[in-house]
């Protein structure tokens, strides 16, 4: 480009920007077309049972009425995960401790009102009750097997989201974020089958989990049967110290 082509080019950006700004900021600014940017959020929960995923329904178009992720547009002042928590706190009243980024997804046409590209996040907690807000007209825990049709390209995230899970199990004690304080051995390998997909030999993965050496056993647990003579689940507890030994010497990874 050469110096007159430049100043006419600057001086275009100068005469179409505001008097607060100065002509050493907008050197600096192009003028081309720029992606709108959103967040969205799968957060999981565990019922004892089955693995379930977070849903809102949407109130507004597009896909008004369709199920979808709780997310919305980013804010100029805030970060993507600033964005995900306000709007997961906007549209389902919750608010996580804590929620990893996991994927982007920019397809081109992913999103009919213009260039949109996301950026997932996901978070396990504890089922708890949820309430509709913002453009969302209700929001509703759903079990991932039983998942409706979905906004956008929403169900292409959520085998995403998935994956991500599935894969991160293996290194990380995630799945003691999904299960109360104390929990049965039979809880804890319903959830890890719901999430891997899969299923165990009972007395195997009792063993499997007990030779890792992160679990107590509760001090709760009572010496009675119920009453078809058989003894009682016993209740267990995570131990996080234990794990956070073996994560700094690199020891823990599941295999099954």
């Amino acid at each position: 480009m050469n110096i007159q082509m430049q100043e006419k080019e600057e001086k275009t950006i100068v005469d179409t920007t505001t008097g607060n700004e100065t002509e050493e900021t907008l050197q600096y600014s192009y003028k081309h077309p720029h992606p709108a940017v959103t967040t969205d959020c799968v957060i999981f929960c565990f019922d004892k049972k089955d693995l379930n995923v977070l849903l809102v329904k949407r109130g507004v178009e597009p896909y008004k009425d369709s199920w979808a992720f709780p997310g919305g547009f980013l804010r100029m002042d805030e970060s993507a995960e600033e964005c995900a928590l306000r709007e997961l706190k906007e549209e389902t009243n919750l608010t996580p401790v804590h929620i990893e980024q996991f994927h982007t997804f920019t397809k081109v046409d992913r999103d009919p009102r213009e260039r949109v590209i996301t950026i997932a996040y996901f978070a396990l907690i504890k089922k708890s009750d949820v309430i509709g807000g913002d453009d969302a007209s209700e929001a509703q825990w759903f079990k991932v097997k039983d998942i409706p049709q979905l906004a956008f390209d929403h169900d292409f995230i959520l085998s995403k989201a998935l994956t991500a899970l599935n894969q991160k199990i293996h290194f990380e004690p995630i799945g003691f974020d999904l299960l109360e304080t104390e929990f049965s051995i039979p809880e804890l390998q319903r959830l890890y089958e719901a999430i891997l997909n899969a299923h165990f030999d009972r007395r195997n993965f009792q063993k499997k989990m007990l030779q890792l050496g992160i679990l107590e056993e509760s001090k709760n647990n009572v010496k009675k049967k119920n009453p078809k003579g058989r003894s009682k689940n016993k209740k267990w507890r995570f131990i996080p110290e234990k794990y956070e030994e073996m994560r700094i010497n690199k020891q823990f990874r599941l295999e099954f």
